[in-house]
C-alpha cells in the first residue's frame, strides 16, 4: 500500500514528496523488515523515538512519530502526529481494511468479571449458531481455533490482525476484554464498537494508574468514545455504574440485582454446583455460583437481548453454559471437603468469593484460604487482600502468586502487615505455593472448603522473569488422587 494512501486515515500528509510502497507496519523496531512503516511510540518503559535510527538501518521506508529527529534523513518520509499510539491503531485498521466495521464488536471492561462475561458471550453465540471470536486474558479464539493470549487486550498490530483473521473465518460477532491499560495506551484506537459492558470497579492496577480516580476516568473514556449507534450496558449496583453513562452518546442500558433496571435479577437459591436465578420475571437454573457470577450472567443476558436475541432463547442458553476455567472452579475431595480455585486477586474479588462460600456453606465447616499477591504490582492492595481473607476465613495461608522480580518473602510480609494480632494467630506463611496447598489439604476436614485464590486459570508461576509450569488445579487433583 502506498504511504500517502495509508496515512489518509490520519487526516494529514507527509512532509516529503516521496510516496514509497509500505510492506508492513510495526511499533517494535526489532521487527522491522525492508519497506515497513515504523511508528515511534513513547511507552512506559522505553521511547520508540530513540530507535528510529535502528528502524531505518533495518530498512524502514517511512516513520510516524510525535517529534522529528534533528538528523533525520531527508529521503525517509517522516509523518508527524500528535499521538503516535492513537495513530498506530488507525493505521493498522486501514492496513487490514477496517475489520471491526465488518464485525459486531462488544467490549467488556471493569475490575472483575471481564473474562467470564466475554467468554460466556462467545460460547453463547456459538451455541446459537453464529461464528464468533473471543479476545480475553485466558485465550483468544477465532471461532473454534485457539490463539494464545499475551495481554488482556493485544497491541494494535496483533489486535487488528486477529480481527482480520476473524473476518476471513466468517465470524459475525467478537467479544473482547478491554483493560484499563488498553484504553490508556490507545490499543483500542481504530476499533468500531457496537456495544460496551461495565461490570464493576474496585482497587486494582494502581501501580500503573496511581489513583482510583485515574483508573475510573480511564474506564469511563471507553464509554465516552462510543458512537450513538452502539449500546452501553452498566451495572447500576456498582457505585460507579451510572458514572459510565454520564457522557456517552450510546444507547444506555442497565442491569441489577437490587434496583429497577432493564435487566433485573434475583438469586433464589445457591449451591456449590450452581444457582437458581430469576431474570426479568423468569426462573433459570445455571451452573455458576455467587453474587458476582449472577452479575456476570445478567450482563450476558442484557447484551444478548440488546443484540436482538429473544429473552427465552437467551435463558435456555444460559442454563447450558459451563463455568469458565479457574473462576470458582469446584473440586471435591474423596475425604468430604471441597476445594475452589478462583482468579480473585483484588480485595473486593476475594471478599465476593469468600462471602459466596460462606453463604452456600451456611456455617457448616471451615474456610481455609490460600492466597498470595503478584510481584511488581500495586503494593498497596497487599495488606488489604490479607485482611479481607483473614476476616472471612477460619484459617489463612499466605503464599506466593507470581513474584516476578520481587522476593516472595517480602511480598508475603507486605500482606501480613495488614493482619491484626488475632488474625496472625490463625495465619501461616508458606512461600512455596505447592506446599501451601498441600498444607491446606492436610488441615481440611469433612465439610470444610479450601479456597486457592489469585491464579485461577493460569498454568505457570513467573519467578525472576521466567515462567515455570504451575497449575493450582493440577496440584489439587494430585492431592485428591493420593487420598
Amino acid at each position: 500500500m502506498k504511504l500517502n494512501k495509508l496515512i489518509e486515515t490520519l487526516g494529514i500528509s507527509t512532509e516529503s514528496a516521496s510516496n514509497p510502497d509500505i510492506t508492513g507496519i510495526q511499533s517494535d523496531s526489532r521487527k522491522i523488515e525492508p519497506g515497513a512503516l515504523f511508528v515511534a511510540i513513547k511507552g512506559t518503559a522505553s521511547d520508540g523515538h530513540e530507535f528510529i535510527d535502528k528502524a531505518i538501518a533495518l530498512g524502514a521506508a517511512a516513520i510516524v512519530g510525535e517529534r522529528r529527529p534533528t538528523d533525520h534523513p531527508a529521503e525517509i518520509p517522516f509523518v508527524k502526529v500528535g499521538d503516535s499510539a492513537k495513530a498506530l491503531g488507525l493505521l493498522m485498521a486501514a492496513w487490514f481494511d477496517y475489520p471491526s466495521e465488518k464485525l459486531i464488536l462488544v467490549g467488556v471492561t471493569g475490575t472483575n468479571g471481564k473474562t467470564t462475561t466475554a467468554t460466556l458471550l462467545y460460547e453463547m453465540f456459538r451455541r446459537m449458531g453464529h461464528k464468533a471470536g473471543l479476545l480475553s486474558t485466558v485465550c483468544n479464539y477465532i471461532d473454534g481455533k485457539a490463539v494464545a493470549a499475551t495481554h488482556t487486550t493485544p497491541d494494535p498490530v496483533e489486535l487488528q490482525a486477529l480481527l482480520a483473521q476473524m473476518v476471513n473465518a466468517g465470524c459475525e460477532y467478537v467479544f473482547m476484554e478491554v483493560s484499563s491499560h488498553a484504553v490508556e495506551q490507545k490499543r483500542i484506537s481504530g476499533l468500531a464498537f457496537d456495544g460496551a459492558i461495565f461490570t464493576n470497579l474496585t482497587r486494582d492496577h494502581l501501580d500503573y494508574h496511581k489513583t482510583v480516580e485515574n483508573y475510573l476516568r480511564t474506564k469511563k473514556r471507553f464509554f465516552d468514545e462510543l458512537p450513538s449507534t452502539a449500546f452501553a450496558l452498566t451495572n447500576i449496583d456498582d457505585k460507579n455504574g451510572l458514572v459510565m453513562l454520564q457522557n456517552t452518546s450510546a444507547r444506555k442500558l442497565t442491569y441489577s440485582l437490587y434496583s429497577l433496571a432493564d435487566t433485573k435479577g434475583k438469586i433464589l437459591a445457591s449451591y456449590f454446583d450452581g444457582t437458581e436465578l430469576e431474570i426479568n420475571g423468569r426462573e433459570v437454573a445455571v451452573r455458576f455460583v455467587g453474587h458476582f457470577n449472577a452479575y456476570n450472567l445478567l450482563a450476558v443476558y442484557g447484551t444478548a437481548v440488546a443484540l436482538g436475541k429473544e429473552p427465552l432463547e437467551t435463558l435456555v442458553a444460559l442454563s447450558e453454559m459451563p463455568p469458565v476455567a479457574g473462576r470458582f472452579e469446584t473440586l471435591q475431595s474423596p475425604l468430604g471437603y471441597t476445594a475452589i480455585v478462583d482468579y480473585a486477586h483484588t480485595p473486593d474479588a476475594l471478599i465476593n468469593v469468600l462471602k459466596t462460600i460462606r453463604d452456600v456453606q451456611c456455617g457448616n465447616g471451615r474456610i481455609i484460604t490460600v492466597v498470595g499477591a503478584g510481584g511488581n504490582r500495586d503494593k498497596g492492595k497487599r495488606p488489604l487482600m490479607a485482611e479481607a481473607s483473614a476476616r472471612l476465613s477460619d484459617q489463612l495461608i499466605l503464599t506466593s502468586d507470581n513474584p516476578r522480580f520481587e522476593e516472595p518473602d517480602e511480598i508475603i510480609n507486605d500482606m501480613a502487615s495488614g493482619l491484626t494480632v488475632e488474625y496472625k494467630t490463625r495465619t501461616l506463611l508458606i512461600p512455596d505455593r505447592a506446599q501451601a496447598i498441600k498444607t491446606a489439604a492436610l488441615i481440611a476436614q469433612k465439610g470444610d472448603v479450601i479456597l486457592v485464590a489469585g491464579k485461577g486459570h493460569e498454568d505457570y508461576q513467573e519467578i525472576r522473569g521466567v515462567k515455570h509450569h504451575f497449575d493450582d488445579r493440577e496440584q489439587i487433583r494430585e492431592i485428591f488422587n493420593a487420598q
